[in-house]
């Protein structure tokens, strides 16, 4: 199971870090994914991991503003979200799967275990 965490109200170019936790796993051997979803628009992916790996991977959107990392100790993978645009405004998911396979990493769809959403408002 995986909580997600951190989400709330800031202001154009405020920070914010959300959080997801593994219940009873660990992330070792998951590949790991932050999407976001609009009010109108289709899930997207944000950043994350691909399994067994420290590389990172970056939405255009996001890169240079966006930092995604992992504690392995506390099974917990954090999204770091400075300079923040009213555009990123979203409802946020954390994500993983044992299964994907690098060039899916960023398809919503081929991820089998999604946290409960959290909240990100970016005021103008």
């Amino acid at each position: 199971q995986l909580q997600a965490s951190g989400g709330g109200l800031v202001q154009a170019d405020g920070s914010l870090r959300l959080s997801c936790a593994a219940s009873g796993r660990t992330f070792r051997g998951y590949a790991v994914g932050w999407f976001r979803q609009a009010p109108g628009m289709e899930r997207t992916f944000v950043a994350g991991f691909f399994r067994n790996s420290d590389r990172t991977y970056y939405a255009d959107s996001v890169k240079s503003r966006f930092t995604v990392s992992r504690d392995n100790t506390r099974n917990t993978v954090y999204l770091q979200m400075n300079s923040l645009r009213p555009e990123d405004t979203a409802v946020y998911y954390c994500a993983a799967d044992p299964s994907v396979i690098l060039s899916n990493l960023r398809s919503q769809s081929t991820y089998a275990y999604w946290g409960l959403e959290t909240q990100v408002t970016v005021s103008s």
